[in-house]
């Protein structure tokens, strides 16, 4: 597709540009096929801002003689505004918004096409890979093996190439266990527990139907997974209910009559379209201008995000204490296994493991848990709050994540490697980047689009010196004990440095916030000296 047919009108002069935290300036509009150019072309002035049409998430116009008004409202929650002179050239530029910010086809998005002169497509892709991560793990190999059975995505589209399983598993067993478990996401192993030999499995729904159909296969791996032990858990994340109800879907959940050895536990955690509308609510919420401090509490609270944020790391909490104080193996599982599974098995991973929390670590972590894992990306990230379209399959469970981490990060300021920036970061990036790293929805999906061989990977960037020493935390002081959240709703508090983002008072915040780190920096320097 050449993206000049979308562009009736290439450049507009004499544009009015009103942005938050800014006096409104005037300059030149630019449209390319990725790219909206503003340029200040009032005298003494050089600001640019230039904002990938991905990131735009709605906008709207509005016309008035023979001038109009578009205003963009952004998946990083920016609000812009442009007035443009010409009601022709108004329309022009919003129609060529509205098509290439939502192009569907992943090889035309901005990421094959960005090119930085300090970047090499050579350049390693990716932090590991499970062949790396079980090499590492040498703890693993009397009882745990690597499986390639999902070498060519047949038994699992959304699983990786290769996994790692117990030992006295084969491949064929697997086969059989793929199928009766929903899209094939047989249990594998995302977490050994070095002090204690417990392990943390991940998997999605068996397919038990309303005729309780067992598998023998499934029911041999998971009494592999604690053999020695007197028993093992099951996280489900979904309710008792949703549980017994999914079974007149061909859904289900594992029969104590079979599973005996395992002890279930529902934590309910809501996904999908609920969490979007949350966020909707949300966002809603910190855009109202009526200074009335009782009706801001009450949409804060009718948005629910903050309950989902203290049962996330609630429910992250108790599989944490299954492994770390009980001593006991868990699996954790929903349906789809893709979401609010991966969700839960990082923040428990935080909580319990030091490797987990240091800059690296911690992306790792997310490569292994999200990108390798098969959270689908493109489909939850494919419009934020502000968006009119019909909500599909939109989801802000990885933001939910990040709010996560953040509100661990804030109770426990010395134990986590990295800063409150690298949150914001991963934020925007998930829903608009020049980067490969989010685009598609699985393993098999970036290996059929070449994402590793034509893009370059975000991970890899952010720990380049410069970065790396932008996004580390200046009062990391590494701790090998758990670090256990407090989820108590006067714990919790809403991640201003996201939601409010744009006010002047986050602004204030983040002048401070880097004021302190360069002090902690220059104090460091001289206690070095």
């Amino acid at each position: 597709m050449e993206f000049s047919e979308h562009i009736k009108t290439a450049n507009v002069e004499d544009v009015v540009l009103r942005q938050a935290l800014h006096p409104p300036s005037r300059g030149t509009l630019c449209i390319t096929g990725h790219h909206l150019l503003f340029s200040d072309r009032e005298e003494g002035a050089s600001r640019q801002v230039l904002l990938l049409l991905r990131n735009i998430d709605a906008i709207e116009k509005r016309t008035s003689g023979s001038s109009g008004t578009i205003t963009i409202k952004c998946k990083d929650l920016r609000v812009l505004q442009l007035d443009i002179p010409g009601m022709e050239q108004c329309l022009n530029i919003a129609h060529s918004i509205e098509t290439l910010s939502c192009l569907d086809s992943v090889s035309e998005m901005y990421p094959f096409f960005y090119r930085p002169s300090d970047h090499s497509l050579q350049d390693q892709w990716g932090l590991s890979s499970p062949e790396k991560h079980y090499s590492q793990m040498k703890e693993l190999h009397d009882r745990w093996r690597l499986s390639t059975v999902n070498k060519d995505y047949s038994v699992c589209p959304s699983y990786p190439p290769a996994v790692i399983v117990p030992k006295n598993t084969d491949d064929d067993m697997l086969k059989k266990v793929a199928k009766f478990r929903q899209g094939g996401r047989f249990p594998v192993l995302c977490y050994y527990h070095r002090k204690n030999g417990m392990v943390i499995m991940r998997s999605s729904q068996p397919l038990t139907g309303a005729n309780r159909k067992r598998c023998r296969e499934d029911e041999h791996l998971l009494q592999a997974v604690i053999d020695g032990s007197d028993k093992g858990y099951i996280i489900d994340t979904r309710s008792s209910q949703q549980a017994q109800q999914a079974r007149m879907t061909g859904g289900g959940f594992e029969s104590k009559s079979f599973y005996n050895h395992w002890k279930r536990l529902h934590r309910q955690m809501e996904r999908g379209k609920s969490l979007q509308e949350s966020l909707i609510k949300l966002v809603e919420a910190c855009g109202d201008s009526s200074h009335n401090v009782d009706r801001w509490l009450s949409k804060l609270e009718n948005s629910k995000w903050l309950s989902h944020v203290q049962t996330a790391l609630s429910t992250a909490g108790l599989l944490a204490e299954c492994v770390e104080r009980d001593g006991h193996s868990v699996l954790v599982h929903g349906s789809e296994g893709t979401d609010c599974t991966l969700l839960i098995s990082t923040l428990a991973q935080l909580i319990v493991d030091p490797c987990c929390r240091t800059l690296e670590g911690f992306l790792a972590l997310l490569e292994r848990e999200w990108v390798q894992a098969g959270h689908p990306f493109q489909q939850r990230c494919a419009h934020s709050a502000y968006s009119h379209a019909r909500l599909q399959q939109e989801s802000p469970v990885f933001l939910l994540l990040l709010d996560c981490v953040w509100q661990l990060w804030r109770q426990f300021p010395l134990a986590l490697g990295f800063s409150e920036a690298l949150l914001l970061r991963l934020a925007t990036e998930a829903y608009a980047s020049d980067y490969g790293t989010f685009l598609c929805n699985s393993h098999q999906e970036r290996c059929a689009l070449a994402v590793m061989e034509n893009t370059h990977c975000l991970f890899q960037a952010l720990l380049r010196p410069r970065e790396r020493d932008y996004y580390s935390n200046p009062l990391y002081e590494p701790t090998e004990l758990a670090i256990w959240p407090s989820v108590h709703p006067q714990s919790l508090q809403l991640w201003r440095g996201f939601f409010l983002r744009w006010t002047q008072q986050a602004r204030h915040l983040e002048e401070v916030q880097e004021e302190i780190r360069s002090m902690v920096i220059e104090w460091g320097k001289l206690a070095l000296s």
